[in-house]
């Protein structure tokens, strides 16, 4: 993949696939529809089929008038006109389309060659039939194929977004949410798009081409034209020249367009996202700027990508031209007649829509290359926590939690966020953890979530190896409630109810109440229907915590980490969160990250961190009295 100066930033799993590999891993996601798919390439091979006959009529059609036209030309009598034009080589279908018209009592011509109404009759009801069937072989030919396309992108988005929520926080912490986004939809759309067209077009294109070219192959053995079948073969080949010069064009462009697509989708999410932010320092238009260069740099890719496709078209019908002039100059020096250039001729020119969808195939198929190697980058990616296929079941929490001797490091940084952490958190116990700001003290709750495992060291819960256990087992003894909760775009009792569906009316009703919730949520006109909008910008950050606590509740987990989850409160909100984390962790193992030391110091044990490390342990009491860091930090935000 270009790197060029300005090419946008890469992330840091793309990888480039060659064009079999990236279709081959297509093709599994096809493979399930391809009873769909046959049955569509046999209807696109049966309309490119009805081609045949119009092929074996133009000869005797093309005899038989320059027969008239000699036979007037000479005086010659009307009967022996007749006899020339019937002498004319028919298709053998004709003598049998003949014999059943006489068993109808329809006669094809009369006496003097002339076309009878009988045959008028024929044309009228057997062309609408055959244009019928035509027709009806056209609509499976594009319904069946667009459904195996439909239906195996959707298959790779779900394969996708399956696979990108297997990944550790960690993955997303270094990723822009945006590009992701981009990456999952916008390109998956990109590759839908193509895969359908170039089914579709694949499936009748290279048919008619076949049919074309068999006949014309048939046609010269036939009529002992060899060294014309030889001139063609040497000369059609030259249709394949302009894609293939330009085809490492379009695909570079491609890429870049992809590229910078997620760029302009990354700066929209941000900007919608962070639209708070944008509007507390009126950067609209700052940002509107940004956006717009970023979106213009994506439409000047584009336009060079659509210069260079462009080209394919018109370069391919300039080639056709020119064979087709250089085949008609043969024609005249060798001086092959009309009757015997027509029939090789007319297959050739019909070949030229076909071979120009060939070349658009060719065409989107090295636009799509892009986008795959986008997707299957992220698809190729393992940076999920891995789980052993006998990973031991834990459904209750016994004794304790230890951390032995533990240390953690940011895949993006340059030292431990954790070094050397080793304690116990006793069933039933509460245990704080204090520290300044990048002290490490949400890595720990981090670590015991198993968001992410140690780097050096163990975590257990009854004796086992955090790593031993089914992570799902581990996310149900576990709860988290942080300092900023995260609600869906949904409604409150969705967002209640959220990893507890089961749960009924009465149970989230009590959940709320319990969670003091139930008061500010009746006050709305929805009640418990009402739509917190994204992210819950509807809700203050007071109701925003009470609806994560009320749905602890309902989940009901013997481990609570709280992280900071008072920290950004006003004192009254506070006191009623308060309250309700005082419910929600009463005869519960609770790990709480503290901002407020007023808020823990009636926890069981205060870890107290710096630098990554446990510098001090113990009570309150114990802590202050010895007159350490934590003490220090007590006196400053009681005498700040």
């Amino acid at each position: 993949m270009s790197k060029k100066p300005g090419y946008p930033k890469l992330d840091f799993f793309d990888k480039s696939f060659g064009m079999k590999e990236a279709y081959g891993r297509i093709w599994r996601y096809i493979r399930p529809y391809r009873f769909r798919l046959v049955v569509g390439l046999v209807c696109g091979f049966l309309t490119a089929g009805t081609l045949v006959p119009m092929f074996q009529l133009i000869q005797p059609a093309t005899k038989s008038i320059e027969q008239r036209i000699v036979a007037v030309e000479e005086s010659t009598p009307a009967a022996e006109t007749v006899e020339a034009a019937n002498a004319a080589q028919m298709p053998k279908w004709y003598g049998k389309v003949q014999k059943y018209a006489a068993k109808l009592g329809l006669e094809l011509v009369d006496e003097k060659g002339a076309m009878t109404g009988g045959i008028l009759v024929l044309v009228l009801t057997v062309v609408p039939i055959l244009a019928g069937l035509r027709m009806g072989l056209k609509f499976l030919n594009l319904y069946l194929l667009s459904y195996v396309g439909h239906y195996a992108i959707a298959d790779l988005v779900c394969d996708l977004l399956r696979h990108t929520q297997r990944q550790s926080l960690q993955f997303f912490s270094r990723v822009d949410m945006g590009r992701l986004m981009s990456r999952i939809m916008g390109d998956s759309q990109q590759v839908m798009t193509v895969v359908k067209t170039v089914i579709v077009d694949f499936a009748e294109a290279p048919f008619e081409i076949l049919v074309a070219g068999g006949y014309v192959v048939y046609f010269a053995v036939k009529n002992d034209m060899i060294p014309t079948l030889v001139l063609i073969a040497i000369a059609f080949p030259l249709f394949t020249i302009p894609i293939s010069m330009l085809a490492k064009k379009i695909r570079e462009y491609s890429q870049e367009t992809m590229a910078r697509s997620s760029v302009v989708f990354s700066r929209l999410h941000e900007v919608i996202t962070c639209i708070g932010l944008v509007k507390s320092f009126n950067t609209e238009k700052f940002e509107w700027n940004k956006y717009r260069e970023a979106n213009t740099r994506m439409v000047k890719i584009q336009l060079r990508n659509a210069r260079v496709g462009g080209m394919v078209g018109p370069t391919l019908e300039i080639t056709g031209v020119l064979i087709i002039c250089g085949f008609v100059c043969w024609c005249f020096a060798k001086h092959i007649t009309l009757d015997q250039v027509l029939p090789m001729l007319a297959p050739l020119l019909v070949m030229y829509k076909p071979l120009k969808k060939v070349s658009n195939i060719q065409v989107a198929l090295e636009n799509s290359m892009a986008s795959l190697c986008r997707i299957f980058s992220l698809q190729d990616l393992h940076d999920e926590l891995p789980e052993k296929p006998d990973a031991v079941r834990k459904s209750t929490f016994a004794r304790e939690i230890r951390f032995e001797n533990v240390s953690f490091r940011y895949a993006t940084a340059d030292r431990d966020a954790v070094s050397g952490a080793s304690f116990a958190i006793p069933k039933g116990k509460k245990v704080a953890v204090v520290g300044g700001t990048g002290s490490g003290k949400s890595t720990l709750s981090y670590l015991l979530a198993r968001f992410a495992d140690p780097s050096q060291g163990r975590i257990t819960i009854d004796g086992i190896d955090l790593k031993e256990v089914a992570i799902a087992d581990l996310r149900k003894l576990i709860g988290v409630i942080t300092q900023e909760p995260l609600l869906f775009n949904d409604t409150i009792a969705y967002n209640l109810r959220y990893g507890t569906f089961d749960a009924g009316d009465e149970s989230i009703r009590e959940a709320a109440r319990l969670a003091n919730a139930e008061s500010f949520i009746l006050s709305q006109p929805d009640g418990f229907d009402r739509v917190v909008g994204e992210k819950g910008m509807a809700l203050s950050g007071g109701e925003k915590q009470r609806i994560a606590i009320a749905a602890a509740m309902l989940k009901n987990p013997p481990i609570l980490i709280l992280d900071e989850a008072t920290s950004a409160l006003d004192n009254v909100t506070e006191a009623l969160v308060q309250e309700a984390l005082e419910k929600l962790t009463a005869n519960r193992t609770t790990f709480v990250i503290a901002h407020r030391l007023s808020t823990v110091r009636n926890a069981d044990i205060i870890l107290v961190m710096d630098s990554g490390r446990i510098v001090e342990q113990g009570t309150h009491d114990e802590l202050y009295a010895k007159g350490g860091y934590y003490r220090h930090l007590c006196d400053i935000q009681e005498h700040p």
